[in-house]
């Protein structure tokens, strides 16, 4: 009951947390609707991404929902972040720090396992469910230039943007033997704005132009994930509990193409700095009702297991953007490509029965991504690549094993393009375990 308590309590404090700004300078999240939010919860993220085929007896997997009917537990995790980014182009760099809450969820199995222990009677059939919050977008930049003209010198053209959007995510699963398949139904929203000026600043009589273009955005996506897992030498292992399992999952998961809805306003205004007034009011226009539609997205991924020491998968990843539009921003089909992600990783745990040693029963996890970005930058397509590793290290709340999830991504982005991005993100994610939900016994 105090871990429910618990819970709750976090689930309050993170939900208010959430919408937190956080601070980013990304250029880049000018275009689409801003940069996306890994939505990969931090032990996945610290082996580059394995999505699609990962399965946890104890830690939440949201990329595919199929994952939820694996739990033999119930799973309460959140994770929060900080990142160190460098921007630089041909003349300027520019360093700062930002961080926010990343993600909370809420998994458990429906049937709780222990009770076939009761009942001595194993189910080939399992139910789970989940819950989750998390960013989905981040909209972040405000860029300054100066160009000096034949008959205007000084004019400053500013371009700033500030918001995002959220996604809420029900989801559930079923399990038939090594068969998985999972459903999730997500709901998107959040308010954008998008602003740009031009200032003339030797000429205070010059007339100064200010556009701001603010946007409500609702809408409603679905995952569906299937998952089959597999041990390769289940007879071994009958006949001599000592050898190790050796287990295959392999997965795939896709998120349909649906449509979304946006509520904005328009201004533009004209100024005179000389006398600091308003000189006309260009275009206003409010409750401007719009629409737009998100991309299809499809995954693919398989994780083989030696046990409980060795993990070792990969995932891949594609997205449609090129079929992505949005009235609001002008925003057309074909202004956006089609995006890729592809990741490999895993981890080694040398012994999780070890009562000596907790270096022993630690998770050293590791991974390689790169990914594709929709946008293009002088018509060559954003790219980016780096490095993941952490530790997953238990520790024993309530009578129960749980684990913090200490990680890093080293990343570079926009290699070789007008403005390069490198980052260091450091994430701590902390997920708590309880396996006395749904017991029967608990309440006869």
């Amino acid at each position: 009951m105090r871990f429910k308590k618990f819970s709750f309590f976090v689930f309050l404090l993170a939900t208010t947390c959430v919408f937190g700004q956080q601070n980013d300078n990304s250029p880049y999240s000018r275009f689409g609707i801003g940069d996306q939010h890994d939505q990969s919860f931090n032990h996945l993220r610290q082996m580059g991404g394995m999505g699609a085929s990962y399965v946890d007896n104890f830690h939440i997997n949201t990329i595919n929902p199929a994952s939820y009917a694996f739990l033999n537990s119930t799973a309460f995790d959140i994770g929060v972040f900080a990142k160190y980014t460098s921007l630089k182009d041909s003349k300027n760099t520019n360093a700062f720090w930002t961080g926010n809450l990343d993600y909370i969820g809420l998994a458990f199995p429906i049937y709780n396992p222990i009770n076939e222990i009761y009942d001595g009677k194993k189910r080939n059939l399992k139910l789970g469910m989940a819950f989750s919050l998390a960013p989905y977008s981040v909209v972040n930049y405000n860029i300054t230039s100066f160009d000096s003209l034949s008959y205007i010198e000084n004019v400053a053209q500013n371009y700033s943007g500030k918001g995002g959007t959220y996604k809420v995510q029900w989801g559930n699963a079923l399990k038939y033997k090594n068969f998985g398949v999972g459903l999730n139904l997500n709901y998107i929203f959040g308010t954008v704005s998008y602003n740009r000026a031009l200032e003339f600043l030797d000429h205070p009589y010059a007339f100064n132009d200010y556009y701001s273009n603010d946007i409500i955005l609702r809408g409603f996506t679905g995952d569906l994930g299937f998952l089959y897992s597999k041990v390769l030498n289940s007879k071994a292992v009958s006949a001599n509990s000592a050898i190790p399992s050796r287990k295959l999952n392999i997965g795939f998961h896709i998120t349909p193409s649906t449509g979304f809805s946006t509520n904005g306003s328009v201004l533009n205004v004209q100024t005179q700095s000389a006398i600091v007034t308003l000189i006309d009011t260009i275009l206003y226009a409010s409750d401007l009702k719009q629409s737009g539609k998100l991309p299809i997205s499809l995954g693919f991924g398989a994780t083989y297991y030696i046990g409980e020491k060795y993990c070792f998968g990969f995932n891949a990843k594609t997205t449609t953007w090129s079929k992505f539009y949005n009235e609001a921003t002008d925003t057309k089909e074909g202004d956006l490509v089609n995006s890729s992600r592809y990741s490999v990783g895993g981890y080694i745990r040398p012994n999780y029965k070890s009562y000596t040693s907790f270096l022993q029963r630690v998770y050293y996890r590791y991974g390689l991504f790169y990914n594709e970005d929709p946008r293009l930058i002088e018509g060559k397509q954003l790219s980016s690549y780096g490095l993941n590793f952490g530790l997953g290290m238990p520790f024993v709340y309530q009578r129960k094993i749980s684990h913090v999830n200490i990680g890093a991504e080293i990343g570079v982005r926009g290699h070789k393009t007008v403005i390069s991005e490198n980052y260091v993100k450091l994430s701590i994610g902390v997920t708590f375990n309880d396996d006395e939900w749904f017991l029967k016994r608990k309440y006869n």
